[in-house]
């Protein structure tokens, strides 16, 4: 069967009423939960995990689920980044910086129908990308051996910190962290007790819903309680609540631009919407050049950052699927969740579970139709839900998340155990350390010392099979390369403040 094939397939997967309604239980949830600020992709598809398992949704369904809320949480993040000034998560803090200047200049509606047309058409872009691309690294995945696979999890590690702007020591020493928690509980081989302190809850390990729901929900949770900012007043008339035609046209090639570079950023391990959307926007600043007014309310400046996060988010389920290595935070938990059902991302996924891949490829086309469709006749509705006060929305957020980790064991244990990991986490972000590579450590860190042991075991414990391929030499390069992007860029900036300093 062709790729053609196999996508029509996914079609008859995605277009039953069962997987429909999936899909728009998905974006609604999805759309909601992106317009709080705060709470995100991450948080939305954690907190449905234990409920669609729970439900017992099959595997495709289950996936089709998180992958709708995960569009969801990004079409609705930039809701509350153009009315309020507020950036719905981290990747959305780029949209502001055009969005909210036409909010003010009486352009919200079409700020916010043209920002989702954009996310539309990257989402569009990406969608197609997979169905080209996917299949043909998944067949060329199948080559990765353990050693292969081992050096491209470091690769997926470095590149958290050689694209991390201006931290990437925090950027390391959080995904260290991660790795470091990954190896509580017994260890497989030797059935050695790691870090436990002598504790029977730990043997198994730090669940991943406790770790995911402790690190990001409890944390926001002690961020939200530092906060007395309300919404109620910062809504006002729209006016014209749709973009028109010439305004489409002006943002059309910066729609395809920045289509194709959100899905290359997307399928890169680590990469992430943060640094898509801030990518895509200065891009578009210097081909604006002088006739831009970034910063003003250009319409280009919205819809960049936009269609580049639309097109991330597809992109990054590439890496997911085909290699199984996490793309970004949110497909980090997405894996967390295939586990539940016993499901293996990878290249042979293609081959064994054609009805979950081509389901989940299928749906993204019909998700994001859904969204574009929901999205404009209910801006005016998003916009009350965010006068939401903190103190009915902190209470909310505790209950969610408490019956999200008591679902998984039922015990009181991982209920202290969510509390103590998400104060530890409102500390790092006291600290500005960023979350996602704690969590991506922390998925990688299993996977690693898996498949190291199965290359030494191939081996006969000899390390020359970590570079004794085509493969891991080229990816050992990459690493490299990707090591130097913070030293060059640091010294970039030293020698540029040395002249500033020297023509003084």
């Amino acid at each position: 069967m062709d790729t053609l094939g196999y996508l029509s397939h996914g079609f008859g997967v995605a277009l039953t009423p069962y997987n429909l309604v999936t899909a728009l239980s998905g974006t609604l949830i999805g759309t909601v939960v992106g317009l709080l600020p705060g709470l995100g992709p991450i948080n939305g598809v954690a907190l449905l995990i234990p409920i669609a398992f729970a439900l017992g949704l099959p595997p495709e369904s289950a996936l089709i689920l998180l992958a709708a809320v995960y569009l969801g949480c990004e079409y609705g993040g930039r809701i509350s980044s153009i009315l309020l000034n507020i950036p719905g998560e981290a990747s959305t803090v780029m949209t502001t910086l055009d969005g909210y200047p036409m909010a003010r200049q009486g352009m919200a509606g079409v700020a916010l129908s043209l920002s989702a047309w954009s996310s539309f058409i990257g989402a569009f872009i990406a969608t197609c990308g997979m169905v080209v691309f996917a299949p043909i690294l998944a067949k060329w995945a199948i080559a990765f051996g353990p050693a292969e696979y081992f050096v491209l999890m470091v690769f997926a590690i470095v590149c958290l910190g050689g694209m991390a702007g201006d931290r990437p020591l925090k950027t390391f020493i959080a995904a260290l962290i991660g790795l470091f928690l990954s190896t509580v509980g017994i260890d497989a081989n030797s059935g050695v007790y790691r870090f436990t302190g002598d504790n029977i809850h730990l043997t198994d390990g730090i669940q991943f819903v406790v770790l995911v729901l402790g690190l990001f929900s409890i944390s926001e949770i002690l961020l939200l309680l530092e906060k007395t900012h309300r919404g109620q007043e910062a809504f006002k008339a729209t006016g014209r609540m749709m973009f028109n035609f010439k305004e489409a046209a002006s943002v059309f090639w910066v729609n395809m631009r920045c289509g194709v570079l959100g899905f290359i950023m997307g399928v890169l391990p680590g990469a992430g919407a943060t640094l898509a959307s801030a990518v895509a926007y200065m891009t578009e600043k210097r081909i604006a050049g002088p006739s831009g007014k970034f910063g003003q309310g250009d319409k280009r400046g919205l819809a960049a950052p936009e269609t580049a996060i639309g097109a991330e988010a597809c992109g990054a389920l590439v890496p997911m699927l085909t290699l199984g290595v996490p793309g970004s935070g949110t497909t980090a938990v997405m894996i967390g969740a295939l586990s539940l059902y016993n499901i293996t991302p990878g290249p042979l996924l293609f081959q064994q579970q054609p009805d979950i891949v081509w389901g989940l490829i299928a749906s993204l086309f019909i998700a994001n139709i859904m969204l574009v469709i929901l999205n404009i006749p209910m801006i005016r509705i998003f916009t009350r839900i965010l006068a939401v006060p903190n103190w009915a929305l902190v209470p909310m957020i505790a209950i969610i998340t408490a019956i999200g980790v008591f679902a998984v064991h039922a015990t009181t244990f991982d209920l202290f155990l969510m509390i103590g990991i998400g104060i530890f986490g409102y500390i790092l972000r006291k600290l500005d350390f960023p979350l996602s590579p704690v969590l991506l450590g922390f998925i990688l860190g299993g996977l690693m010392e898996q498949n190291l042991r199965r290359a030494l075991s191939i081996s006969n414990g000899s390390l020359e099979i970590l570079w004794s391929s085509g493969i891991t030499l080229g990816v050992w390069a990459l690493i490299v390369v990707m090591l130097l992007v913070p030293i060059l860029r640091i010294w970039r900036k030293r020698s540029v403040a040395r002249r500033a300093v020297a023509d003084v």
